[in-house]
Parts: C-alpha cells; sequence; structure tokens
C-alpha cells in the first residue's frame, strides 16, 4: 500500500478480546496497525501490550482514519446487526473511494450480500470475513475465511496469511468466493462446531452417569483420544477443563457450572439455511435444540421429581465399553463434519460460490475451533475428486465408518436402554441409516399428502403425475 497521508497500514475498529488481539498479531508482524474504540482505556491497553512499538490506539474516529495510509484498510471486529451497519454510516463520509471495508464478525450471510452490493455502489471495496481460533487464535494464529471483492482481498493477502495460523508452512487462509460466501462458510463452521460440542457433552453424561466414572477418570479418556485418531482442539481443552481447580477450591470448576448452554445463534442459522435449502443436518439440528433444552432448568428440576431417574452403572465391560464408544465418537464426528461439507456443497450450487471444498477443510486444519486430524481426511478427499457429491462416498472415508458403526450401534442400544439421551449421537446413525436405504418409507408419506391434499405422487418406473381418489379403494 503507498503511504499518502497517514502513518498506519492497517485499521481496527473494536478492540475487545478478538480486535484487540488480531492487531496484537498484526504488531508481531511489522504491520503498522490502528486501533479505534470509543471507550479510551481500550486503545490504551492496546499500547500496554504492544512490544513492537508498531501499534496505535484512538478514541476519535476522524483522528483514526485520518492516520491510516490510503487506500485505508478498515477492518471492523464489532456484534453483528445493526451495530455493523451503523459503524458503516459512520466511517463512509471519512473515507474515499477506493478504500476497503471488511467485516470480520460473524455477520448472518445475508446482510453482508446487502453490504457487498450497497458499499459497491458507493465505490468502496468490501469483504466479509469468517474469523475462527477465539482469543488464542486471534493473538497468535486464526484460520480465515474471506469472502466477496477479490481486488480487495488481493489487496490484504500478505497481512492476512503472515497472521493466520499455518500448518505445514501453508497459512489457514484462502479467497472462498463472491459475496456472503466468507460468512456462509463461517457458519457452518460454527455449526459442525456445535455438533462436535454437542457429542462431547453426551460422550461426559455417558461416562459419568453410565460408567459412573470420576473426574480425573474421565478427563484421562478424552486425553488418551485426543493423543490418538479422534485428536481435536476441542477434546484438547476439554482434557484441560477436566483438570481446572479454582485457587483453594478442592474440586473442579465443571462441578459448579450451571448445566445451561448459551449461544450466540449461528448454529440455529446454520439449521434454518439447511432447512431452505434442503440439506439436512440432524447432528447440528440436535445440538442446536438441546442447547435450546438445557434453558428449561426449571421445568426439568420439576419434572425429574415426576419420572424418577437412577444413576445405576451400565452393566457392561468397561474396557470393551470404551472401545465401543471410541467408535462411536468417532463414527459421530465423521456425520457431523459430512452433514455440514454437504451443506456447502449445496449453498455453493444455490448461490453460485464456487467452493472449493478441499482448501476450506485445509484451512480448518489450522487455527481454528474444529481444527482436527479427521479434516486431513475431509481435504484428501475433496482434494482426490473436487466434484465429489458427498463426503461419505470417499473410498477412505467409507472404511473409516464401516470400522466405527458397529460400535455406535452396540453404545447407543446401551444408552437407550438405560435412559441415558444421546441425541447428537442417535441422529448421526439415523441420518447414516437412511442415507444409505435405497428405499425410504417416504412412498407412504405421498400416499398421505394424496389422500387428504390431493398433493399427487410419481411413481416407480412410470413418467409423470399421478392422483388417486384413495376412498373408492374401499
Amino acid at each position: 500500500m503507498s503511504n499518502t497521508t497517514g502513518k498506519y497500514d492497517f485499521g481496527m475498529i473494536g478492540l475487545g478480546t478478538m480486535g484487540r488481539n488480531l492487531l496484537l498479531n498484526m504488531g508481531d508482524h511489522k504491520v503498522a496497525g490502528a486501533g479505534y474504540d470509543k471507550d479510551a482505556t481500550k486503545g490504551k491497553l492496546l499500547e500496554e501490550e504492544d512490544k513492537n512499538g508498531n501499534l496505535k490506539g484512538f478514541s476519535d474516529i476522524k483522528e483514526f482514519t485520518s492516520a491510516l495510509k490510503s487506500p485505508k484498510a478498515i477492518m471492523m471486529l464489532v456484534p453483528a446487526g445493526k451495530i455493523v451497519d451503523s459503524v458503516i454510516e459512520e466511517l463512509l463520509p471519512l473515507l474515499d473511494k477506493g478504500d476497503i471495508l471488511i467485516d470480520g464478525g460473524n455477520s448472518h450471510f445475508t446482510d453482508t450480500d446487502r453490504r457487498v452490493a450497497y458499499l459497491e455502489s458507493k465505490g468502496f471495496h468490501f469483504f466479509g470475513m469468517g474469523i475462527s481460533g477465539g482469543e488464542e487464535g486471534a493473538r497468535f494464529g486464526p484460520s480465515m475465511m474471506p469472502g466477496g471483492d477479490k481486488e480487495a482481498y488481493n489487496v490484504m493477502k500478505p497481512i492476512l496469511e503472515s497472521i493466520a495460523a499455518k500448518v505445514d508452512g501453508e497459512p489457514c487462509v484462502t479467497y472462498i468466493g463472491p459475496g456472503a460466501s466468507g460468512h456462509f462458510v463461517k457458519m457452518v463452521h460454527n455449526g459442525i462446531e456445535y455438533g462436535l460440542m454437542q457429542l462431547i457433552a453426551e460422550t461426559y453424561e455417558v461416562l459419568k452417569k453410565g460408567l459412573q466414572l470420576d473426574n480425573e477418570a474421565i478427563g484421562k479418556i478424552f486425553g488418551q483420544w485426543n493423543a490418538g485418531r479422534l485428536q481435536s482442539f476441542l477434546l484438547e481443552i476439554t482434557e484441560e477443563i477436566f483438570q481446572y481447580k479454582e485457587p483453594g477450591s478442592d474440586h473442579l470448576l465443571l462441578d459448579d457450572i450451571k448445566d445451561e448452554a448459551r449461544a450466540k445463534g449461528t448454529g440455529k442459522w446454520t439449521s434454518q439455511v439447511a432447512m431452505d435449502l434442503e440439506s439436512p443436518i440432524p447432528t447440528i439440528d440436535a445440538a442446536v435444540e438441546m442447547r435450546d433444552l438445557s434453558k428449561y432448568k426449571s421445568l426439568r428440576v420439576s419434572l425429574s421429581a415426576l419420572y424418577s431417574t437412577t444413576d445405576a452403572p451400565l452393566t457392561v465391560d468397561k474396557v470393551a465399553f470404551l472401545a465401543e464408544l471410541e467408535q462411536a465418537f468417532y463414527f459421530s464426528t465423521i456425520i457431523s463434519y459430512a452433514q455440514g461439507m454437504q451443506l456447502l456443497s449445496k449453498a455453493s450450487e444455490e448461490y453460485k460460490y464456487n467452493l472449493q471444498l478441499a482448501q476450506i477443510a485445509k484451512i480448518w486444519r489450522g487455527g481454528c475451533i474444529i481444527r482436527s486430524g479427521f479434516l486431513n481426511n475431509i481435504f484428501a478427499a475433496y482434494k482426490k475428486d473436487t466434484t465429489l457429491q458427498h463426503l461419505l462416498l470417499d473410498e477412505g472415508v467409507q472404511k473409516l465408518v464401516l470400522e466405527t458403526v458397529s460400535g455406535t450401534r452396540s453404545v447407543l442400544s446401551k444408552a437407550v436402554a438405560a435412559g441415558i439421551a444421546m441425541p447428537a449421537y442417535s441422529a448421526s446413525l439415523s441420518y447414516f441409516d437412511n442415507l444409505r436405504n435405497q428405499r425410504m418409507p417416504s412412498n407412504l408419506i405421498q400416499a398421505q399428502r394424496d389422500y387428504f391434499g390431493a398433493h399427487t405422487y410419481e411413481l416407480t418406473g412410470k413418467d409423470g403425475v399421478f392422483h388417486t381418489k384413495w376412498g373408492s379403494g374401499k
């Protein structure tokens, strides 16, 4: 970028946890960065934490924009929704045509589509970029999913590649596609994340209630799994959660946390758009639903008194059951990823995103919340066949599914008999069993629809659309 007036290469609006850490990451890579936040203390904190003298905090937006080199490049990391629009409107009078705006928050992709068209009409470059990795990822290397104005991305590419997580020396950032594709891919990433987290929670339930293991034993199991083929960031942090005690406490903090899970909406958005696109993701749907169900704490307490439950252990061989449970977790993990990748494939076709699924899997291998060893399998599958219709059609993935499905059936049958809920596991297996079902019972549904609503039906081996006056057959 050429220096016409200001001193700084890059501007960040919003110096909360993500914005400040991402800017500090840039400072570590010799990027001269300016940060703006209405709260002046956040700008001071940025300068205190900057060890390289590359960053400056501002609380006056005019001073902030004036300090940037032209063409100005500014990222917004503010809460999704109306706040993004208000920041854009505040900025526009202070910018020149050709300047670059980036929305790095978790905006809904339809909002991003609207902003792409609006800012393009005003002569500005804009792209939405999903960022995954949380606080640590932002500070030391996130996975980033930029989509929209490719010219603007190419200008920013050197900076983004410098701060991204690296796997095998390659940065975990790539141009995703046009329009809101970056935010769409990040939304689906978060949906997969919901599914994986719910699977871990259900595993915890089985280990605690079914096998009646103590916290230390449960933590060790998660640690052992993370050291094998189930390696993932989520299992890594789960193992650490099972070791953490507050200073001076004699028990895990986990045991004091209320069992009501919150959400910021991206999982729900994933389920909603999947239904719009008719791309089923039942494992992810179950995860969203269970977060909602967890919020009915008082109702659950009341019903537990009416419908008595016992914590009697599963009458199983623990060693054999744990081996099956590892298989079931791996199987369900595969299915959660597969559902997400299929949704991306359907969206790419519907919205003309031209998504490169191999590249998406590749940049998810480092920095992001859903990074795992299995992403190498996904990357290999879509690299081998860029037109792969479904992940489960890949020969390598097929082998893994066939190795683990029997353990899944065994675990679920025992858990259900004991009254232990495993909705995400169950949804994963049902999805698989119906996806491989050459003839589903949906013919009966079509007959019923035609009976009560004259909705018609099609016949096997015969062209055309048909309707029957069903009552006459009595």
